[in-house]
């Protein structure tokens, strides 16, 4: 957000929803992973496939038409997301919460917890860990219980981590808030952001904060301000590990 750039037709394959194997014969896809990341806000991935993104990414530098589909895959994958987004209904219980999750496609996770936030607190979690707790001690356990015990601790973990991802995320947008508003009212912007380099205070949300004024600049048709934070946004990248 076509395996050489992440692009996929599967977003299983592309985002990291494991297949839980199923004793019933069959495969039951559930959430596995908070690898979830597709504006790159939550820090670089590791190096695999680094060396194919680039060549894709020299491809559509190149190529034209291959350029083309590639927008218009992406096109159409914000769109399949936002009618997605749309038409789910927000459960009113914990128990229904969970199911939502469980059903909820990997790409997704991010904007579910930062939509949900408030509602996955102490009382969401300790139901999720008393129909755990249920299940663990049953005293006869079925397959299908013992797969609902690996689905639901799937869940816990990787929403625990994504709570503190997100988290972890709004804290330092608060932070890059502050930053970017130095930065434009800076006299000298170089010697600022050398500043704040030895202060460790740029980071990747600084860039994403750079991107949503520069797209709004541009949907404003304010482009000398665009410009300007497109000249910024470079010299912070210089000294942001990306």
């Amino acid at each position: 957000m076509a395996a050489l750039f992440g692009v996929s037709s599967t977003p299983s394959a592309a985002f990291g929803i494991r297949t839980i194997p199923s004793r019933r014969t069959s495969y039951a896809t559930r959430i596995s992973c908070v690898a979830w990341d597709p504006e790159g806000l939550l820090g670089a991935q590791k190096t695999t496939g680094h060396l194919a993104r680039l060549e894709f990414k020299r491809r559509l530098e190149k190529d034209a038409d291959a350029r083309e589909a590639f927008e218009n895959h992406v096109r159409e994958e914000k769109e399949r997301r936002r009618a997605l987004r749309e038409s789910r209904a927000i459960p009113d219980t914990a128990a229904e919460l969970i199911e939502y999750f469980l059903d909820t496609e990997a790409q997704e996770i991010e904007y579910e917890i930062a939509r949900l936030r408030p509602r996955l607190n102490d009382d969401f979690f300790g139901h999720l860990q008393f129909e755990l707790g249920q299940l663990r001690f049953a005293v006869s356990k079925t397959e299908d219980m013992e797969d609902r015990v690996v689905e639901l601790e799937t869940l816990q973990k990787a929403l625990k981590e994504g709570i503190e991802a997100y988290d972890r995320m709004q804290g330092e947008l608060v932070t890059a808030r502050k930053s970017l508003t130095t930065i434009l009212t800076s006299k000298d912007i170089k010697a600022t952001l050398l500043d704040m380099v030895e202060k460790n205070e740029l980071n990747r949300s600084l860039l994403t904060l750079l991107d949503e004024n520069i797209s709004s600049a541009q949907k404003g048709n304010q482009k000398e301000a665009a410009d300007f934070m497109e000249k910024i946004r470079g010299a912070v990248l210089k000294y942001v590990t990306v």
